[in-house]
């Protein structure tokens, strides 16, 4: 709104200074010159101020809002009102000291002036009625003036007639001029809906295509990475019927060949469950020794099974709020991983207190992540390009990633190229206990 009106403003400025000149050119010589020099230097110099107001808030204010905005208006506020008062005061140059042609057209000119101001100046409300009362009542006080101090009965009547017309239109005008402001706004804010629905339609149809793109690399990934196990299976049952005699050599090729098509559906059936539906969290108190000793449970023959060690430390009686089922996925998901991608050494869970939260950590000496992967390794379908890194749809921290973000545990990192990594979530903590064992705190990756 304050943008419309500083626009239509100046032109108006502009159209106030050619009636001030043709005004001047009318009275020149019909009325006293002093009044109208001194009614000609007024109008000029609030022409300027304006001017001035319009120019600084081109250079400095244009596109600004908020407070700033309201304030410089609030200070330039009076210049619309002087304007007013300026243009009223005409009355007291010409009415019933000019011919009556001269008085007639100055006239229309003030009449014509508060029409002029709904269209131009209604977009700022205040500077409307400013302008409109200013001009109204100086003009006001010119025939009430005139009335006062009148001769001639037929001319009082005159001036009591035209006063009552002014009174008339004044109200007439500042209606009209609300109800025009209230248009204004109104298809102002019509915009801002019709640019809101646009935005929103806009950024449905981003993500829709974002969503046809996940699905062209999900498709493009699965048939990638399922090709070489699948094949496998294939070579191995074809030799396994050539030569049954060696199914004690087959037979773990194809265990290991169906495990690892296993887990890559494993993998992609938890993102789709993440994905597709909208997880509400069953928070209730989660004893992390409990946590810690499952996780050992389930995943120690993984580590045992690839040479890897595999070593748990916590501090006991450790509590946190959180979803057990879910907690475990998400802490599953990064041993997982980090079991995938270590090919010497080992893999170590931790869980430490750090002030008033909780770190549940996971330490391996794999190959490690470079810094400019260290974001990109949370988005589905993203795989380092470094060898040493695991086969899969690169579904396992994107999985950790969404899970994070329903449970409210932030999930963080640290790598070294060549070093290892670290992962960890943070929970708030609910409950200490004692230190069961300590030994990690001092070499955590002492395999």
């Amino acid at each position: 709104m304050t943008r419309t009106f500083m626009r239509y403003a100046l032109a108006s400025l502009r159209l106030s200074i050619l009636v001030t000149m043709v005004v001047v050119a009318i009275l020149y010589g019909s009325v006293t010159p002093v009044s109208l020099a001194i009614w000609t230097v007024a109008v000029t110099t609030i022409a300027l101020l304006r001017y001035v107001i319009l120019l600084t808030y081109k250079r400095r204010l244009n596109g600004v809002s908020g407070p700033v905005l309201r304030v410089f208006l609030m200070r330039v506020g009076w210049a619309w009102p002087a304007g007013g008062v300026v243009w009223g005061a005409s009355m007291f140059v010409f009415f019933l000291k000019a011919p009556a042609y001269d008085q007639f057209v100055c006239i229309m000119v003030l009449v014509a002036m508060p029409a002029f101001a709904i269209g131009t100046f209604s977009a700022n409300l205040r500077a409307f009625n400013g302008y409109v009362d200013g001009l109204a009542l100086t003009v006001l006080a010119a025939l009430a003036w005139q009335l006062v101090n009148g001769q001639e009965l037929p001319a009082n009547f005159t001036t009591a007639g035209m006063l009552a017309l002014a009174l008339i239109y004044w109200a007439a005008v500042r209606l009209s001029g609300r109800r025009f402001y209230e248009v204004q706004r109104a298809n102002l804010e019509l915009q801002f809906d019709n640019e809101a629905l646009v935005k929103s339609l806009t950024d449905r149809t981003r993500s829709a295509l974002d969503a046809v793109a996940v699905k062209n690399r999900f498709i493009a990934s699965a048939a990638h990475d399922l090709r070489q196990p699948v094949h496998a299976l294939s070579l191995y049952a074809s030799w396994l019927v050539a030569e049954p005699e060696l199914v004690a050599q087959i037979a773990p090729k194809i265990s290991r060949s169906t495990r690892a098509v296993n887990d890559m559906f494993d993998s992609l059936f938890d993102f789709a469950g993440l994905e597709n539906a909208v997880l509400q969290p069953n928070l209730q108190t989660v004893d992390l020794t409990t946590l810690v000793q499952d996780l050992e449970l389930q995943y120690a023959p993984v580590a045992l099974e690839r040479g890897l060690q595999f070593r748990c430390r916590a501090v006991a009686g450790l509590r946190v709020r959180s979803d057990p089922l879910l907690l475990k996925r998400l802490v599953g998901n990064l041993l997982s991983n980090a079991l995938k991608n270590t090919v010497s050494g080992g893999v170590l869970l931790a869980v430490r207190r750090r002030r008033n939260a909780v770190h549940i950590e996971v330490w391996d000496t794999g190959v490690g992540v470079a810094r400019e992967h260290q974001q990109a390794i949370f988005q589905e379908f993203y795989r380092i390009p470094q060898p040493g890194t695991g086969e899969g749809f690169g579904l396992g921290l994107a999985i950790v990633s969404g899970l994070s973000r329903a449970l409210g545990h932030p999930v963080g990192m640290l790598s070294r190229v060549g070093h290892g990594s670290v992962f960890w979530v943070q929970l708030p903590i609910l409950q200490t206990g004692v230190v069961a064992d300590r030994s990690h705190e001092t070499d955590p990756m002492a395999f």
